[in-house]
Parts: structure tokens; sequence; C-alpha cells
């Protein structure tokens, strides 16, 4: 090999896999956080989704399990303080809205083949933002703060 080989050999980067130890130095793009807090939510939908069935059902049955239903939020269930399941219904509120933003955001890309890295950032961020802030006013709501 010549000495210029060897330079440029010398200053390629090296790639190699993320290990768990890596992550806190290691600075994930917008995209990425989307996707894998995409995978979250989905995730976070599909453990809570016996509570969304109790509470759907609950909510519809008689005037009575109303009642129970919103009594829980108040007073909590069984062992659970109010302020805990308010704090679980949160999660499922912003699951859901994060899930459908970067669900409808990967619709969009599909369909309009926007797949550059700029429109990509772009959208991410419009994604992350739009779902904490729909998730605060909601959560206010939800704690009583209007």
């Amino acid at each position: 090999m010549t000495d210029a080989t060897q330079a440029t050999k010398k200053n390629r980067p090296v790639y190699t896999n993320i290990h768990i130890t890596d992550l806190p130095a290691y600075r994930l793009p917008a995209a990425g956080w989307v996707s894998i807090l995409h995978r979250i939510s989905g995730l976070l939908m599909f453990l809570l989704l016996p509570f969304v069935i109790w509470m759907f059902d609950t909510s519809l049955t008689s005037e009575i399990s109303y009642e129970t239903f919103t009594a829980a939020f108040v007073s909590g269930i069984g062992f659970l303080p109010g302020w805990f399941i308010k704090l679980v219904a949160l999660g499922l509120i912003w699951g859901y809205l994060h899930h459908f933003i970067a669900g409808v955001r990967h619709l969009w890309m599909d369909a309009t083949h926007s797949v550059s890295k700029q429109q990509g950032k772009s959208s991410a961020v419009v994604t992350l933002v739009l779902a904490i802030v729909l998730t605060l006013a909601l959560g206010a709501k939800l704690f009583g703060l209007y």
C-alpha cells in the first residue's frame, strides 16, 4: 500500500453498534426520537388496553357506573389514588396523540415521497411539539386547571 491509501484508511470513520451504556453520550436526531417514541407509545397503548376497555365499559354501562367512572379520577380505585389514575390517563393521552401524529407523519412522507433529510427533521420537530402541546392542553383539562 502507498502512503496515500494508508492515510485515507486511517481517516475513515469507524461505525459500530451503539451499546446501551453509550446512549447518554449519543445524540439522536429528532426523527430518531419520533421513531422510538412511536414504538413506545404503541406499546403503552397495547399494555394499557385493559384499562381503556374498563374506562369505556364503565362510562357507558349506566348512570351509576358512569358515576363510579368519574369518582375513580377523584377518589381512586382500590389502593390506587385518584392522581395516579389521572397520571395513567395522561400517559394514554400522550401515547395516543404521539402515535397518531407520528403515524400521519409516516403516511404523509410515504404518500408524497418527502424523504429528504431537512423535511424529515422539520416534520419530526412538528410531531414532537404538536404531541406535547396537545397533551399539555388536555392534561390541564384532566387535572382541572380550566
